[in-house]
């Protein structure tokens, strides 16, 4: 786990069907919620398909060079059609059980890609799934109570491998018995040795910018996107429905 790279780069070399279903077999002894695994994945490995998930994901060229690329999905749809079968009521059209589902699927794809990586497979997970949810929902056919959470794109790690990335020290992420607030000291001590880092002076140098946070939150998040795509992610759970409301 140390030295977990993530892998954008991938050899042209399939990734046999049976041993992914092997490793997502593996992946759903993961913990979940209740036993109900309010989770399913969408295994796209059509050209086409993956064409159409590119324009979603904003052209990452990983989408189409990947040999499989996954969608982790939130679903209650299954066990509701299954309570329906059984003649119970499964109240599941909300935001508790998105959350619940949500985690589900996340603890899913995480255990998917520890039980990858042991097989020599690299992974890419895409936060952009978020941002064009409703496109990958129209792609994908999802139905209703079915959401994407999380895209992996999966392959065979071309060399040579990325460096690893930078992480804050443990200290700036446990809390002992209750949260302790950061002083402006903590977060200057914290953050140091991200700001000195070679790669990170030049992307502040190169953007015109006066410090690594301001990189961060005038370009690659910056308050109008966040905002777009936050209204256009609750219309989606409302069309999808986990919310009440007007899609």
């Amino acid at each position: 786990m140390k030295e977990r790279r993530t892998i954008r780069k991938y050899r042209q070399e399939d990734v046999p069907e049976s041993l992914v279903e092997e490793l997502l077999e593996v992946a759903s002894r993961a913990s979940n919620t209740g036993n109900m695994q309010l989770y399913s994945v969408v295994v796209t490995r059509d050209a086409g398909m993956k064409k159409q998930l590119d324009e979603a994901h904003f052209h990452q060229p990983m989408v189409t060079e990947a040999p499989v690329a996954l969608t982790f999905c939130a679903d209650a749809n299954r066990f509701t059609k299954w309570a329906e079968a059984g003649k119970a009521e499964a109240g599941f059209d909300n935001l508790q059980m998105f959350i619940a589902a949500t985690i589900d699927a996340m603890l899913f794809a995480e255990a998917f890609a520890e039980a990858a990586e042991e097989r020599g497979l690299g992974l890419c997970f895409l936060g952009t799934t978020a941002y064009n949810a409703g496109e990958i929902v129209r792609v994908l056919r999802l139905p209703r109570l079915v959401m994407p959470i999380l895209t992996a794109t999966v392959g065979y790690p071309a060399e040579p491998l990325p460096e690893l990335s930078d992480r804050l020290p443990l200290a700036a992420i446990i809390h002992k018995e209750h949260y302790k607030d950061y002083s402006p000291a903590d977060i200057r001590e914290y953050y140091k040795e991200k700001e000195n880092l070679e790669i990170n002076r030049y992307f502040v140098q190169l953007n015109q910018k006066d410090t690594l946070a301001q990189v961060y939150t005038d370009l690659r998040y910056p308050k109008a996107n966040n905002e777009r795509y936050s209204e256009l992610l609750l219309q989606t759970l409302i069309g999808q429905g986990f919310l009440k409301g007007k899609p």
